[in-house]
């Protein structure tokens, strides 16, 4: 049996999407397949990966993808977007399942010192957990 596709999308799928990927397929990875993506792909911020590591999920085979990977080559049961750039930017899928938003501040949006900034990613990867973590339990 075929696992529902998931799709985060988000501006340049470095943070908040590529977070969402790596916890949903570590939560429900035996009922879902997270994936990723950007409008303007670019890196993965290291925050983003330190955050993630915090919490025992290995992000060293993660890299920033584009839209145009997945556009008309998958069918995704949800797409979903992380940042309200990508929602209003984000092109229509064919095919596509049920699109749902998301609204998460971009952590790498925040100035200040490195101590400042990891505040601001892990309160942004708790926020992308706790969304995940009461999503399953609903779908």
């Amino acid at each position: 049996m075929n696992k529902p596709k998931v799709l985060f999308i988000c501006t340049h799928n470095s943070a908040r999407s590529q977070m969402a990927e790596a916890f949903l397929n570590y939560k429900a990875g035996n009922r879902l397949e997270a994936f990723s993506a950007g409008l303007e792909p670019g890196i993965i911020n290291p925050f983003t990966i330190q955050v993630m590591e915090e919490i025992g999920i290995d992000m060293s085979k993660h890299y920033s993808k584009g839209i145009d990977l997945f556009l008309g080559k998958v069918h995704f049961g949800y797409a979903i977007t992380v940042c309200d750039r990508a929602e209003q930017n984000c092109p229509i899928f064919p095919g596509m399942g049920v699109r749902l938003h998301w609204s998460f501040e971009d952590p790498a949006a925040i100035e200040g010192t490195e101590s400042e900034k990891l505040v601001k990613f892990r309160q942004v990867r708790d926020q992308i957990v706790a969304k995940i973590e009461e999503w399953v339990e609903h779908i």
